[in-house]
Protein backbone atom coordinates (compact mmCIF):
# COMPACT_ATOMS: atom_id res chain seq x y z
CA UNK A 1 0.00 0.00 0.00
CA UNK A 2 1.16 3.53 -0.40
CA UNK A 3 1.24 4.38 2.96
CA UNK A 4 3.63 1.44 3.55
CA UNK A 5 5.63 2.77 0.63
CA UNK A 6 6.37 6.05 1.88
CA UNK A 7 6.25 5.43 5.60
CA UNK A 8 7.99 8.73 7.04
CA UNK A 9 7.50 11.56 5.52
CA UNK A 10 9.79 13.67 7.81
CA UNK A 11 12.60 11.89 6.90
CA UNK A 12 12.23 13.32 3.34
CA UNK A 13 13.05 16.74 4.52
CA UNK A 14 15.77 18.34 6.71
CA UNK A 15 16.08 22.02 7.01
CA UNK A 16 18.50 22.29 4.60
CA UNK A 17 17.80 19.22 2.38
CA UNK A 18 15.33 17.22 0.48
CA UNK A 19 15.11 13.93 -0.24
CA UNK A 20 14.98 13.78 -4.70
CA UNK A 21 11.81 11.41 -4.34
CA UNK A 22 9.82 14.14 -3.02
CA UNK A 23 10.16 15.45 -7.02
CA UNK A 24 10.19 11.79 -8.96
CA UNK A 25 8.21 9.67 -7.13
CA UNK A 26 4.40 8.68 -8.40
CA UNK A 27 3.09 7.90 -5.16
CA UNK A 28 4.41 10.84 -3.43
CA UNK A 29 2.96 13.17 -6.33
CA UNK A 30 -0.58 11.02 -5.07
CA UNK A 31 -0.23 12.26 -1.88
CA UNK A 32 0.65 15.80 -2.80
CA UNK A 33 -2.77 15.79 -4.27
CA UNK A 34 -4.63 15.13 -1.59
CA UNK A 35 -2.99 16.40 1.53
CA UNK A 36 -2.02 19.42 -0.35
CA UNK A 37 -4.00 20.59 -3.64
CA UNK A 38 -7.54 19.19 -2.69
CA UNK A 39 -7.35 19.98 1.00
CA UNK A 40 -5.82 24.02 1.00
CA UNK A 41 -6.76 27.14 -0.73
CA UNK A 42 -6.41 27.04 -4.76
CA UNK A 43 -7.06 29.37 -6.65
CA UNK A 44 -9.77 29.71 -9.57
CA UNK A 45 -10.05 33.21 -11.22
CA UNK A 46 -10.52 36.14 -11.10
CA UNK A 47 -14.63 37.66 -10.74
CA UNK A 48 -14.13 39.60 -13.77
CA UNK A 49 -13.55 35.87 -15.97
CA UNK A 50 -17.35 34.93 -14.96
CA UNK A 51 -19.00 38.36 -15.46
CA UNK A 52 -22.65 37.60 -16.66
CA UNK A 53 -24.80 34.93 -15.01
CA UNK A 54 -23.96 32.01 -16.70
CA UNK A 55 -20.48 32.77 -17.45
CA UNK A 56 -18.36 29.80 -16.59
CA UNK A 57 -14.50 29.16 -16.38
CA UNK A 58 -12.86 25.52 -15.98
CA UNK A 59 -10.22 25.08 -13.76
CA UNK A 60 -8.35 22.18 -11.79
CA UNK A 61 -7.68 21.88 -8.36
CA UNK A 62 -5.25 19.14 -7.99
CA UNK A 63 -6.60 16.30 -9.92
CA UNK A 64 -10.21 16.97 -9.78
CA UNK A 65 -11.96 19.04 -12.55
CA UNK A 66 -14.08 21.85 -11.18
CA UNK A 67 -16.29 24.95 -12.71
CA UNK A 68 -16.01 28.64 -12.00
CA UNK A 69 -19.66 30.03 -12.31
CA UNK A 70 -21.46 33.23 -11.91
CA UNK A 71 -25.19 32.35 -10.49
CA UNK A 72 -28.15 34.77 -11.46
CA UNK A 73 -28.08 36.17 -7.77
CA UNK A 74 -24.36 37.29 -9.07
CA UNK A 75 -22.52 35.07 -6.56
CA UNK A 76 -19.76 32.85 -7.30
CA UNK A 77 -20.02 29.19 -7.04
CA UNK A 78 -17.13 26.41 -7.66
CA UNK A 79 -18.24 23.26 -8.60
CA UNK A 80 -17.23 19.75 -9.66
CA UNK A 81 -17.19 19.99 -13.94
CA UNK A 82 -19.31 16.13 -13.36
CA UNK A 83 -23.13 14.80 -13.94
CA UNK A 84 -23.99 13.64 -10.74
CA UNK A 85 -25.96 10.76 -12.86
CA UNK A 86 -23.42 8.92 -15.38
CA UNK A 87 -20.60 10.89 -14.35
CA UNK A 88 -20.14 13.03 -17.46
CA UNK A 89 -18.19 16.20 -17.64
CA UNK A 90 -20.76 19.28 -17.46
CA UNK A 91 -18.77 21.49 -19.65
CA UNK A 92 -15.94 20.68 -21.99
CA UNK A 93 -14.76 24.03 -23.41
CA UNK A 94 -12.39 25.46 -21.31
CA UNK A 95 -15.03 28.60 -20.35
CA UNK A 96 -18.57 29.78 -21.96
CA UNK A 97 -21.89 31.13 -21.06
CA UNK A 98 -24.51 27.93 -19.57
CA UNK A 99 -27.60 30.17 -20.21
CA UNK A 100 -30.33 29.66 -17.85
CA UNK A 101 -29.15 26.47 -15.85
CA UNK A 102 -26.40 23.37 -17.05
CA UNK A 103 -27.65 20.26 -19.30
CA UNK A 104 -25.53 17.39 -18.99
CA UNK A 105 -25.21 16.32 -23.09
CA UNK A 106 -25.80 12.63 -22.37
CA UNK A 107 -29.21 12.16 -20.80
CA UNK A 108 -30.40 16.25 -20.03
CA UNK A 109 -30.50 16.28 -16.29
CA UNK A 110 -31.02 19.78 -15.92
CA UNK A 111 -29.08 21.47 -12.55
CA UNK A 112 -28.90 25.88 -11.09
CA UNK A 113 -25.99 27.90 -11.20
CA UNK A 114 -25.38 26.62 -7.72
CA UNK A 115 -25.42 22.71 -8.73
CA UNK A 116 -28.41 22.29 -7.29
CA UNK A 117 -30.96 19.77 -9.33
CA UNK A 118 -33.62 21.50 -11.56
CA UNK A 119 -35.05 18.61 -13.72
CA UNK A 120 -35.01 14.23 -14.45
CA UNK A 121 -36.45 13.87 -17.79
CA UNK A 122 -39.62 11.34 -17.09
CA UNK A 123 -38.55 12.12 -13.67
CA UNK A 124 -42.49 10.94 -12.28
CA UNK A 125 -42.04 7.81 -14.66
CA UNK A 126 -39.07 6.45 -14.80
CA UNK A 127 -37.56 7.30 -11.28
CA UNK A 128 -40.92 6.50 -8.98
CA UNK A 129 -39.82 4.84 -6.00
CA UNK A 130 -36.50 4.99 -6.46
CA UNK A 131 -33.66 7.28 -4.78
CA UNK A 132 -33.48 9.75 -7.37
CA UNK A 133 -34.85 12.58 -6.91
CA UNK A 134 -35.03 16.62 -6.31
CA UNK A 135 -34.80 15.68 -2.20
CA UNK A 136 -31.67 13.78 -2.89
CA UNK A 137 -28.51 15.73 -2.40
CA UNK A 138 -26.42 12.95 -4.18
CA UNK A 139 -28.51 14.14 -7.75
CA UNK A 140 -26.92 17.73 -7.59
CA UNK A 141 -23.74 19.05 -8.94
CA UNK A 142 -21.49 18.77 -5.20
CA UNK A 143 -19.95 21.88 -4.63
CA UNK A 144 -16.42 22.70 -3.74
CA UNK A 145 -16.34 22.69 0.37
CA UNK A 146 -15.30 26.32 0.81
CA UNK A 147 -15.14 28.91 -1.49
CA UNK A 148 -13.79 33.09 -0.91
CA UNK A 149 -12.78 35.62 -1.99
CA UNK A 150 -9.96 38.71 -1.64
CA UNK A 151 -10.24 41.53 -3.72
CA UNK A 152 -11.89 40.08 -6.77
CA UNK A 153 -9.34 36.92 -6.58
CA UNK A 154 -11.43 33.69 -5.90
CA UNK A 155 -9.91 31.03 -4.20
CA UNK A 156 -11.40 27.23 -3.57
CA UNK A 157 -10.50 24.42 -1.23
CA UNK A 158 -12.16 20.89 -1.44
CA UNK A 159 -11.88 20.47 2.53
CA UNK A 160 -14.69 21.50 4.95
CA UNK A 161 -12.25 22.28 7.32
CA UNK A 162 -8.98 24.21 7.71
CA UNK A 163 -7.70 28.10 8.04
CA UNK A 164 -9.84 30.81 6.36
CA UNK A 165 -8.95 32.42 2.98
CA UNK A 166 -7.33 35.27 5.23
CA UNK A 167 -5.55 33.48 7.88
CA UNK A 168 -4.17 31.28 5.02
CA UNK A 169 -2.94 33.88 2.92
CA UNK A 170 -1.96 36.11 5.98
CA UNK A 171 1.36 39.22 4.73
CA UNK A 172 0.90 37.37 1.17
CA UNK A 173 -1.90 39.59 0.79
CA UNK A 174 0.21 41.96 -0.50
CA UNK A 175 0.54 40.57 -3.23
CA UNK A 176 -3.33 41.52 -4.59
CA UNK A 177 -3.55 44.39 -2.29
CA UNK A 178 -0.71 46.11 -4.26
CA UNK A 179 -1.69 45.03 -7.92
CA UNK A 180 -5.38 46.74 -7.15
CA UNK A 181 -4.25 50.20 -5.33
CA UNK A 182 -1.61 50.31 -8.18
CA UNK A 183 -5.30 50.89 -9.75
CA UNK A 184 -6.93 54.33 -9.72
CA UNK A 185 -10.35 53.20 -9.39
CA UNK A 186 -9.22 50.31 -6.71
CA UNK A 187 -9.41 47.35 -9.23
CA UNK A 188 -8.10 45.21 -11.46
CA UNK A 189 -9.63 43.19 -14.60
CA UNK A 190 -8.72 39.91 -16.08
CA UNK A 191 -7.21 39.80 -19.90
CA UNK A 192 -9.42 37.33 -21.35
CA UNK A 193 -6.64 35.40 -22.73
CA UNK A 194 -3.49 33.77 -20.91
CA UNK A 195 -0.96 31.90 -21.77
CA UNK A 196 -0.45 28.52 -21.27
CA UNK A 197 2.82 26.36 -20.54
CA UNK A 198 3.43 22.38 -20.04
CA UNK A 199 6.67 22.12 -18.06
CA UNK A 200 8.15 18.42 -18.11
CA UNK A 201 8.98 18.74 -14.84
CA UNK A 202 7.40 18.42 -11.26
CA UNK A 203 5.48 21.33 -9.51
CA UNK A 204 7.79 22.23 -7.17
CA UNK A 205 10.83 22.69 -8.93
CA UNK A 206 8.84 25.65 -11.13
CA UNK A 207 8.03 27.13 -7.55
CA UNK A 208 11.60 27.19 -6.21
CA UNK A 209 12.79 29.10 -9.09
CA UNK A 210 10.65 32.14 -8.56
CA UNK A 211 12.23 33.33 -5.65
CA UNK A 212 15.71 31.99 -7.13
CA UNK A 213 17.47 35.39 -6.94
CA UNK A 214 21.12 33.88 -7.96
CA UNK A 215 19.39 32.68 -11.03
CA UNK A 216 18.53 35.37 -13.21
CA UNK A 217 21.56 36.58 -13.52
CA UNK A 218 23.28 33.00 -14.26
CA UNK A 219 20.60 32.03 -16.57
CA UNK A 220 19.04 34.71 -18.15
CA UNK A 221 22.82 36.22 -18.96
CA UNK A 222 22.74 36.03 -23.01
CA UNK A 223 19.47 37.34 -23.45
CA UNK A 224 20.30 40.42 -20.82
CA UNK A 225 23.28 40.82 -22.90
CA UNK A 226 22.00 40.08 -26.06
CA UNK A 227 19.43 43.36 -25.78
CA UNK A 228 21.55 45.56 -23.83
CA UNK A 229 24.12 46.01 -26.97
CA UNK A 230 20.92 46.49 -29.32
CA UNK A 231 19.30 49.22 -26.34
CA UNK A 232 23.03 50.99 -26.74
CA UNK A 233 23.14 50.82 -30.02
CA UNK A 234 19.78 52.48 -30.44
CA UNK A 235 20.07 54.97 -27.38
CA UNK A 236 23.85 56.11 -29.39
CA UNK A 237 21.80 56.67 -32.34
CA UNK A 238 18.42 58.23 -31.09
CA UNK A 239 19.46 59.55 -28.20
CA UNK A 240 16.81 57.90 -26.27
CA UNK A 241 15.93 53.73 -26.39
CA UNK A 242 12.70 52.21 -25.81
CA UNK A 243 11.84 50.79 -22.54
CA UNK A 244 10.79 47.49 -23.61
CA UNK A 245 14.81 47.00 -24.39
CA UNK A 246 15.50 47.58 -20.47
CA UNK A 247 13.12 44.82 -19.35
CA UNK A 248 15.24 42.23 -21.15
CA UNK A 249 18.73 44.39 -20.35
CA UNK A 250 17.51 44.36 -17.17
CA UNK A 251 19.23 40.69 -16.61
CA UNK A 252 22.41 41.56 -17.27
CA UNK A 253 22.21 45.19 -15.91
CA UNK A 254 21.16 43.32 -12.09
CA UNK A 255 24.15 41.50 -11.02
CA UNK A 256 24.16 38.64 -8.62
CA UNK A 257 25.90 41.51 -5.81
CA UNK A 258 22.44 43.69 -6.57
CA UNK A 259 20.02 40.59 -5.95
CA UNK A 260 22.12 40.23 -2.72
CA UNK A 261 20.66 43.37 -1.85
CA UNK A 262 17.61 42.21 -2.04
CA UNK A 263 15.85 40.51 0.74
CA UNK A 264 13.16 37.34 1.05
CA UNK A 265 10.87 37.42 3.24
CA UNK A 266 9.26 33.68 4.46
CA UNK A 267 5.77 33.08 6.29
CA UNK A 268 3.77 30.08 7.44
CA UNK A 269 2.50 27.57 4.86
CA UNK A 270 5.13 28.28 2.38
CA UNK A 271 4.14 31.49 1.06
CA UNK A 272 7.60 34.03 0.50
CA UNK A 273 8.18 37.39 -1.02
CA UNK A 274 11.26 38.72 -2.46
CA UNK A 275 11.36 42.43 -2.01
CA UNK A 276 12.83 44.79 -4.64
CA UNK A 277 12.11 44.58 -8.90
CA UNK A 278 13.31 45.96 -12.05
CA UNK A 279 12.28 49.70 -11.67
CA UNK A 280 9.68 50.67 -14.26
CA UNK A 281 8.85 54.45 -13.20
CA UNK A 282 11.11 56.31 -15.32
CA UNK A 283 9.89 59.79 -15.73
CA UNK A 284 8.22 59.97 -19.26
CA UNK A 285 5.32 61.54 -19.88
CA UNK A 286 2.99 58.01 -19.67
CA UNK A 287 4.48 57.68 -16.49
CA UNK A 288 3.91 61.29 -15.57
CA UNK A 289 0.37 61.29 -16.87
CA UNK A 290 -0.61 58.22 -14.53
CA UNK A 291 1.02 59.52 -11.23
CA UNK A 292 -1.59 62.42 -12.16
CA UNK A 293 -4.36 60.10 -12.53
CA UNK A 294 -3.21 58.43 -9.35
CA UNK A 295 -2.49 61.52 -7.29
CA UNK A 296 -6.14 62.79 -8.27
CA UNK A 297 -7.67 58.87 -7.09
CA UNK A 298 -5.60 58.97 -3.71
CA UNK A 299 -3.91 62.12 -2.84
CA UNK A 300 -0.12 62.64 -2.96
CA UNK A 301 1.02 60.97 0.31
CA UNK A 302 -0.92 57.65 -0.97
CA UNK A 303 -0.09 57.72 -4.60
CA UNK A 304 3.90 57.44 -3.41
CA UNK A 305 2.96 55.18 -0.66
CA UNK A 306 1.35 52.88 -3.41
CA UNK A 307 3.99 53.66 -5.97
CA UNK A 308 6.67 52.81 -3.60
CA UNK A 309 5.68 49.60 -2.89
CA UNK A 310 9.06 47.28 -2.93
CA UNK A 311 7.96 44.32 -4.41
CA UNK A 312 9.39 42.01 -7.32
CA UNK A 313 7.29 38.69 -6.45
CA UNK A 314 5.17 37.17 -3.88
CA UNK A 315 4.60 33.18 -3.73
CA UNK A 316 1.75 31.53 -2.35
CA UNK A 317 1.73 28.24 -1.97
CA UNK A 318 1.12 25.83 -3.14
CA UNK A 319 -0.06 27.19 -6.31
CA UNK A 320 0.42 30.88 -7.12
CA UNK A 321 3.09 33.47 -8.15
CA UNK A 322 2.16 37.01 -8.47
CA UNK A 323 4.03 39.78 -9.56
CA UNK A 324 1.70 42.92 -8.50
CA UNK A 325 3.90 45.59 -10.07
CA UNK A 326 3.64 44.25 -13.27
CA UNK A 327 -0.25 43.35 -12.87
CA UNK A 328 0.17 39.36 -13.86
CA UNK A 329 0.34 36.13 -12.40
CA UNK A 330 1.23 32.40 -13.23
CA UNK A 331 -0.97 29.84 -11.53
CA UNK A 332 0.55 26.40 -11.40
CA UNK A 333 -1.47 23.28 -11.85
CA UNK A 334 -0.04 19.88 -11.38
CA UNK A 335 -0.52 17.31 -14.36
CA UNK A 336 1.50 14.38 -13.30
CA UNK A 337 4.64 14.09 -11.22
CA UNK A 338 6.73 15.23 -14.18
CA UNK A 339 4.06 17.40 -15.81
CA UNK A 340 3.26 20.98 -14.68
CA UNK A 341 0.40 23.46 -16.45
CA UNK A 342 1.34 26.88 -15.41
CA UNK A 343 -1.45 29.74 -16.34
CA UNK A 344 0.11 32.89 -17.14
CA UNK A 345 -2.88 35.66 -16.65
CA UNK A 346 -2.71 39.23 -17.10
CA UNK A 347 -4.28 42.08 -15.99
CA UNK A 348 -5.77 45.64 -16.53
CA UNK A 349 -5.44 48.59 -13.74
CA UNK A 350 -9.25 50.16 -13.74
CA UNK A 351 -8.96 53.63 -14.68
CA UNK A 352 -5.05 53.82 -15.46
CA UNK A 353 -4.51 55.09 -19.15
CA UNK A 354 -3.90 52.40 -22.02
CA UNK A 355 -0.17 53.53 -22.22
CA UNK A 356 0.37 52.08 -18.59
CA UNK A 357 -1.49 48.71 -19.88
CA UNK A 358 0.11 48.28 -22.83
CA UNK A 359 3.82 48.77 -21.29
CA UNK A 360 2.66 45.94 -19.00
CA UNK A 361 1.58 43.86 -21.96
CA UNK A 362 5.22 44.46 -22.87
CA UNK A 363 7.14 42.88 -20.09
CA UNK A 364 4.30 40.06 -20.24
CA UNK A 365 5.30 39.24 -24.31
CA UNK A 366 8.50 40.09 -23.83
CA UNK A 367 9.67 37.74 -20.44
CA UNK A 368 6.75 35.74 -19.52
CA UNK A 369 4.96 34.72 -23.05
CA UNK A 370 6.23 31.09 -23.90
CA UNK A 371 8.15 32.53 -27.12
CA UNK A 372 10.28 34.43 -25.23
CA UNK A 373 13.94 33.26 -24.13
CA UNK A 374 13.65 33.93 -20.72
CA UNK A 375 10.86 31.67 -20.77
CA UNK A 376 13.00 29.04 -23.10
CA UNK A 377 15.68 29.29 -20.70
CA UNK A 378 13.55 28.09 -17.85
CA UNK A 379 11.47 25.62 -19.27
CA UNK A 380 15.43 23.99 -20.50
CA UNK A 381 16.36 24.12 -16.46
CA UNK A 382 13.68 23.29 -14.91
CA UNK A 383 13.72 20.05 -17.51
CA UNK A 384 17.26 19.07 -17.14
CA UNK A 385 16.65 19.37 -13.24
CA UNK A 386 14.05 16.91 -13.26
CA UNK A 387 15.92 14.36 -15.58
CA UNK A 388 18.85 14.75 -13.26
CA UNK A 389 16.32 14.22 -9.80
CA UNK A 390 15.40 11.37 -11.59
CA UNK A 391 18.46 9.93 -11.71
CA UNK A 392 20.83 7.58 -9.30
CA UNK A 393 23.50 10.49 -9.63
CA UNK A 394 22.57 11.47 -5.53
CA UNK A 395 20.14 11.20 -2.88
CA UNK A 396 19.92 14.93 -1.59
CA UNK A 397 18.58 18.27 -3.29
CA UNK A 398 20.74 20.84 -1.18
CA UNK A 399 19.38 24.69 0.18
CA UNK A 400 22.18 25.29 1.85
CA UNK A 401 22.97 28.82 0.65
CA UNK A 402 23.15 31.24 3.31
CA UNK A 403 21.41 28.58 5.55
CA UNK A 404 21.73 29.23 9.58
CA UNK A 405 21.97 33.08 9.33
CA UNK A 406 18.28 33.20 8.31
CA UNK A 407 16.22 36.04 11.09
CA UNK A 408 13.51 34.00 12.53
CA UNK A 409 10.94 36.13 15.38
CA UNK A 410 8.31 33.20 14.84
CA UNK A 411 6.08 34.09 12.19
CA UNK A 412 8.49 34.81 9.44
CA UNK A 413 11.95 34.20 8.51
CA UNK A 414 13.80 36.73 7.12
CA UNK A 415 17.07 37.25 4.83
CA UNK A 416 19.86 38.63 6.59
CA UNK A 417 21.35 41.86 5.44
CA UNK A 418 23.23 41.16 1.56
CA UNK A 419 21.47 37.85 1.42
CA UNK A 420 19.02 38.21 -1.21
CA UNK A 421 20.42 35.05 -2.99
CA UNK A 422 19.19 32.94 0.19
CA UNK A 423 17.48 29.51 -0.33
CA UNK A 424 15.27 30.36 2.51
CA UNK A 425 12.53 30.71 0.39
CA UNK A 426 13.33 26.95 -0.89
CA UNK A 427 13.98 26.08 2.81
CA UNK A 428 10.61 27.83 3.65
CA UNK A 429 8.61 25.97 0.95
CA UNK A 430 10.21 22.26 2.01
CA UNK A 431 9.00 23.23 6.01
CA UNK A 432 5.54 24.09 5.03
CA UNK A 433 5.35 20.84 2.46
CA UNK A 434 6.08 18.27 5.35
CA UNK A 435 3.88 19.93 7.71
CA UNK A 436 1.02 20.18 5.00
CA UNK A 437 1.99 16.07 3.83
CA UNK A 438 1.83 15.11 7.76
CA UNK A 439 -0.86 17.13 8.57
CA UNK A 440 -3.16 15.29 6.67
CA UNK A 441 -1.82 11.62 7.36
Amino acid sequence: MLQERVPDLAKFVEPDRVRREVYVDPAIFELEMQRIHERYWIYCGHETQVPRPGDYYTVQIGRQPMLMVRGKDRKLHVLYNRCPHRGNMMCGDRHGNTGEFFRCSYHAWTFRHDGALRSIPMMESGYAGTRFGKDNPDCSMKRAARVESYRGFVFASLATNGPGLLEFLGESRIAFDDMCDRAPEGEVEIVPNCFRVIQRSNWKIFLENQLDALHPSVVHQSTGRAAMDVESRIKKQTGQAPLSYHMLSAFAAVTIEKWDGFQTLNYPYGHCILTGYMGLRPKDPDTLAYEKVMQKAYGKKRMEEILGVNIHHVLIYPGLSVQSALQQLRAVRPLGVDRTLTEIWHFRLKGAPEPIYRRSLAYYNLVNSPATLINADDLENFWKCHQGLASDGGDWVTFGRHFGRDLDNGSVVETGPNMGTSEAPMRNQMKAWAKYMQAAA
